[in-house]
């Protein structure tokens, strides 16, 4: 008889992600509607919530035993929830090592620690050769990582962090440490011409990123990554998910830029 919660729902794609990987997709009777992260999980699982409101009444039809949300912007949710008599785990995990950690709590919940705690092995090993690859380069280029545009907001701390293992140095790390995208607007976009970056990444919280855009600011002409056109897209959800696509798609893609970047100005 398998143990821990049977009827799952997961308000963030990180958790479905994680329990497709497990192959305990069977529990999830619930996603968040802008899960993308196994594809076939909108076709199979009932959409039950956006990111900051959920539909209550349709989550409590399923009769779920487990509700698995993400950070205090999930607070009012998991509340109502909670008022309903429902179990709720809400993660908050911001940094690279808190995502490992959250995988392995939501692995023992499901009775899965052992292939829970392989995958991270693994993942864990592949990150250090690839930030030991990242060491080796004969010099790291500035990196910038713009998760909004207007008005422009750097990386979370696990996008920082992650472009640190890729072999590169965000441009901003003392905005990484703020948790929420209010704190790391960036006032005045001349503050990033000022710190020069070599390469720019946009991941634009789900809409397409515009390198033209970016390029066509007011006084970027001059910027390294504008002039030597080093602006690139990673899509949202494989790197501003605190799960596992952060840790595979969106690490080997910050890896394979900089690699390229390097090759040219190495």
């Amino acid at each position: 008889m398998s143990r821990g919660p049977q009827r799952i729902v997961c308000l963030t794609e990180e958790t479905t992600e994680w329990l497709y990987l497990l192959g305990e997709e069977a529990r999830i009777v619930g996603i968040s509607g802008y899960t993308v992260r196994p594809r076939r999980a909108r076709e199979e699982k009932p959409k039950v919530s956006a990111f900051l409101s959920a539909k209550i009444d349709k989550i409590l039809e399923l009769r779920p035993d487990c509700v698995f949300g993400f950070s205090d912007l999930q607070a009012d949710i998991a509340a109502a929830l909670i008022r309903h008599g429902v179990q709720v785990v809400v993660f908050n995990q911001r940094s690279v090592a808190q995502i490992f950690d959250m995988l392995f709590q939501v692995a023992a919940l499901v009775d899965r620690v052992a292939e829970g705690q392989a995958w991270i092995d693994r993942t864990r090993a592949r990150l250090d050769a690839i930030a030991a690859a990242g060491r080796a380069l004969p010099r790291r280029p500035r990196m910038y990582f713009e998760e909004w545009d207007d008005p422009c907001i750097s990386g979370i701390r696990w996008v920082s962090e992650l472009m640190g293992i890729a072999g590169g140095d965000d441009c901003f790390p003392e905005l990484a440490a703020m948790p929420l995208g209010k704190d790391r607007i960036i006032g005045e976009p001349q503050r990033i011409v000022e710190r020069a970056p070599d390469i720019v990444v946009g991941s634009w919280c789900g809409k397409k990123f515009r390198p033209e855009r970016v390029a066509a600011r007011a006084g970027w002409q001059a910027v390294p990554a504008v002039r030597d056109a080093q602006l690139f897209e990673i899509k949202s959800a494989d790197i501003l998910q605190p799960g596992p696509a952060a840790l595979t798609d969106g690490v080997e893609q910050l890896h394979r830029i900089v690699l390229q970047w390097s090759a040219r100005h190495g």
